[in-house]
C-alpha cells in the first residue's frame, strides 16, 4: 500500500471517490444490517465452528 503523502495531487484526485459514491456509503453506513435465512446473525457457537479458509502458516523461529 503506497503512503498517501508521497502521492501527487492529481493523482490524490484521480483515486478519489466521487461525491455521488461518497453519498452512497454515507448511506450505506447509515443502513441496519439485516440478518435473514441466508445470511443468519452468527453465534458464538457458530463462529467456533469457523474455518478459516487461508489458516495461519506454521513457521519455527530458531530465534
Amino acid at each position: 500500500m503506497e503512503n498517501m503523502s508521497k502521492v501527487s495531487d492529481a493523482l490524490q484526485r484521480e483515486l478519489a471517490f466521487t461525491a455521488e459514491e461518497q453519498n452512497e456509503l454515507d448511506r450505506a453506513r447509515k443502513m441496519p444490517i439485516t440478518f435473514d435465512r441466508d445470511c443468519p446473525e452468527t453465534t458464538p457457537e457458530r463462529a467456533l465452528k469457523f474455518k478459516r479458509v487461508n489458516p495461519p502458516r506454521k513457521t519455527s523461529n530458531p530465534a
